[in-house]
């Protein structure tokens, strides 16, 4: 009998222009663009990864950040095995609502902890940003994280226009939603 393939649904969480749908093209190997359109609602990619010699397929929900898409949001959440929580690391607002989309993401999901990577993205711009969210606080918040949810919550710093710790963000989440998934077995 044909082993099943493993399916992860993961959600890219985060307000509006943090960077989820760059990441997203980043991780695909689609490179970078100056500029993206809006996501409206949500927008889809599959990629296959071999994990320790498995192939997973991992679907990526790039879910749309304004307020007003939120009512349209909450269907995508189901059935999410893991998110990447995204925030811009040059505007604090976007770092202090990642609560809102914890909050959310459980609130839909049906309660469910599911593994997540806390992302700092737009790395690239620290320097020239007075006021940027330090690295430091990146990791305190993750450490408050993992201690609320008891699953470790990496805390990574990303640029989606070098491609800087991409492929590593959602390489870290694919494992810890692996070893969640077979202690949760156990």
């Amino acid at each position: 009998m044909a082993e099943r393939r493993k399916i992860f649904k993961i959600v890219l969480l985060g307000d509006g222009a943090v960077g989820k749908t760059a990441l997203r093209h980043r991780y695909l190997g689609e490179g970078f663009k100056q500029s993206y359109n809006m996501t409206i609602g949500a927008d889809f990619a599959v990629k296959r990864v071999n994990l320790d010699g498995e192939e997973i397929v991992a679907q990526i929900w790039d879910l749309a950040g304004q307020i007003r898409f939120q009512s349209v949001r909450e269907v995508y959440y189901q059935g999410a095995t893991g998110a990447l929580l995204v925030f811009d690391i040059t505007r604090s607002s976007t770092f202090e609502s990642v609560p809102n989309w914890i909050t959310e993401l459980m609130e839909n999901n049906k309660n469910k902890v599911v593994p997540m990577v806390l992302i700092g993205n737009k790395s690239d711009l620290r320097e020239s940003t007075e006021g940027a969210i330090t690295y430091e606080s990146g990791i305190e918040y993750a450490q408050n994280l993992s201690e609320w949810s008891n699953v470790e919550v990496p805390y990574v710093e990303t640029s989606a226009l070098s491609g800087d710790n991409v492929e590593s963000a959602f390489a870290t989440l694919l494992k810890n939603i692996e070893q969640f998934i077979a202690s949760d077995k156990s």
